[in-house]
């Protein structure tokens, strides 16, 4: 069988011709091979040197087809992405000729086009992957694109379980996770303990506001010296154009703050293995994979009780919900965490590690097999 798959994720080419594209999503589509002879990748080529959380492809059954890089927020971004429609939907279906199924991963710019496309004009066999939240109202192009899905016949994965959900769109966990990674935790977490004063936290995603990294800095920045004390290392993975703003603002809270930028895969899960909390205070997520990346190995998640996070994130039971979204809700949990004994801590890390196996890349596979194809 011949899968097309249409992204938005970001590639790039190198100057040996090597195709590189966003580590997680390549990795996922490296293990869809067990599935598919050949896999067709259509998605957006940018320019200039990769960054570093880049990855290539191990096979050459799967194909990269380039489309511009389009999206955005501004008038001239809108323009340009209008002007590109008639070539991406050109390519889409050029691959769609030679392929059995496609996934489309949404939400996206371009999917305010391309899944109308798909839905009217292709009869090709396919299913949608949406890996935002389902709930969330806001852009309301997504909004338009989760009305189209719900609205259509063709299978739909999501994250977690929603009130009224369609038939047609299945709760999937998405995957992030080989099977011996999940083993490689399990050694992992029976052995890691609190140290005295050495609780190591980390964040990793975009440093913007949305993601939560200034609620971060605020709550780290208000609390007691006692609590400050316990703390060893604060690592910050990720990009973004205000990173210098808030490298800036962390040199005035007198902790030990490392900022990483991009990291690779295997890079972050080093980072994973040194903490005992990973902290996303989050305004708008699906179901990050970071968290089940970070818990695998015993990085016990802070997270915002929005989306499907509460679906599998139970409090105090795997993980810490955070009953708001502001820095007061923050500074509560981190008072509360990091004045626990080493043995709550334990419970924690070691609850529910049969969750896990869900997210495995060979527990996806299966369930594709079994209830979309």
């Amino acid at each position: 069988m011949k899968l097309a798959i249409i992204s938005h994720t970001e590639h790039y080419i190198n100057p040996d011709g090597t195709v590189l594209g966003l580590g997680a999503t390549v990795t996922e589509i490296n293990h869809l091979l067990h599935v598919f002879g050949e896999i067709y990748h259509v998605a957006m080529l940018h320019s200039g040197p990769a960054p570093t959380n880049m990855l290539a492809y191990t096979s050459d059954r799967i194909k990269f087809i380039p489309i511009p890089a389009v999206g955005g927020h501004g008038l001239w971004d809108k323009f340009f992405m209008l002007s590109q429609i008639p070539g991406i939907i050109f390519t889409i279906r050029k691959v769609l000729k030679q392929c059995d199924y496609f996934q489309f991963r949404a939400p996206t710019g371009i999917g305010v086009f391309v899944i109308p496309y798909l839905i009217a004009f292709s009869s090709k066999k396919g299913w949608f992957k949406y890996a935002g939240n389902w709930g969330q109202v806001r852009p309301l192009s997504y909004r338009f694109q989760r009305w189209l899905l719900r609205n259509q016949d063709r299978k739909v994965t999501i994250n977690g379980v929603w009130e009224q959900q369609p038939k047609h769109c299945l709760t999937f966990e998405n995957p992030c996770l080989t099977l011996k990674e999940i083993e490689e935790g399990h050694d992992i977490v029976k052995n890691k303990q609190l140290g005295d004063d050495a609780v190591n936290l980390c964040f990793v995603g975009r440093l913007e506001e949305e993601k939560g990294i200034g609620i971060i800095i605020e709550a780290l920045h208000n609390l007691s010296s006692t609590i400050k004390n316990k703390i060893g290392a604060i690592h910050i993975v990720g990009g973004g154009s205000l990173a210098s703003q808030y490298k800036e603002k962390s040199n005035k809270i007198n902790l030990n703050m490392i900022y990483h930028g991009l990291l690779s895969r295997m890079d972050v899960h080093q980072i994973y293995k040194q903490c005992h909390y990973i902290i996303l205070p989050s305004a708008s997520e699906g179901f990050p994979k970071v968290i089940t990346e970070a818990l695998n190995y015993g990085c016990i998640p802070i997270v915002s009780n929005i989306s499907a996070i509460g679906y599998y994130i139970k409090h105090n039971v795997n993980g810490f919900l955070l009953d708001g979204l502001g820095v007061a809700s923050l500074e509560k949990a981190l008072e509360d965490l990091l004045s626990r004994p080493n043995g709550d801590y334990i419970n924690l890390v070691q609850n529910d590690r049969e969750l896990l196996e869900k997210f495995s890349y060979d527990y996806y596979n299966r369930r594709l097999t079994e209830n979309v194809l």
